[in-house]
């Protein structure tokens, strides 16, 4: 029963830690070191395997109004931004949480915290190569919130 106790409490570390992520199109680290929290990544580049599922928490603040909320994700390799398959272009609205854990929808207010929670595959065809990753939300053209992280795609 022990064994199964202590399994369990790291496996919560695992998914509680915090990651060191940048700002979009910067090398600057966020201030709020648990803004984001990737599973299994504390420290990139962050390895995520194929054939499996990656979660993703990101706490953010909108500095205006925000209605219809898009993912924009993308894998930047060799400076060529690539789109994540099945998690770029997709709505958010579904992913986005109060802090008391009430859905949120897509309707945010400007100065009210929100976190954004996500699962999302690491596809068999995604390729086993380093890259920074762009993640983006999106109301229309404008960036309500985004980070991007090192990260490695791995067997």
């Amino acid at each position: 029963m022990l064994r199964g106790f202590i399994l369990v409490f790291v496996a919560l570390l695992v998914v509680a830690s915090a990651t060191e992520v940048n700002y979009c199109g910067s090398s600057k680290k966020f201030e709020d070191p648990n803004s984001v929290k990737i599973s299994g990544c504390d420290v990139p580049p962050c390895k995520l395997r194929r054939r499996t599922k990656a979660s993703i928490e990101y706490k953010f603040t909108p500095d205006e109004d925000a209605e219809n909320i898009v993912n924009n994700v993308s894998a930047s390799i060799f400076s060529v931004p690539l789109p994540f398959v099945g998690v770029d272009g997709t709505t958010a609205c579904d992913n986005i949480f109060n802090l008391d854990g009430t859905s949120a929808g897509c309707s945010l207010k400007k100065g009210v915290d929100y976190i954004y929670k996500r699962e999302f595959p690491v596809l068999q065809i995604y390729p086993t190569i380093s890259m920074t990753i762009h993640y983006a939300l999106m109301d229309r053209n404008r960036t309500v919130a985004c980070f991007e992280v090192p990260a490695k795609i791995i067997n």
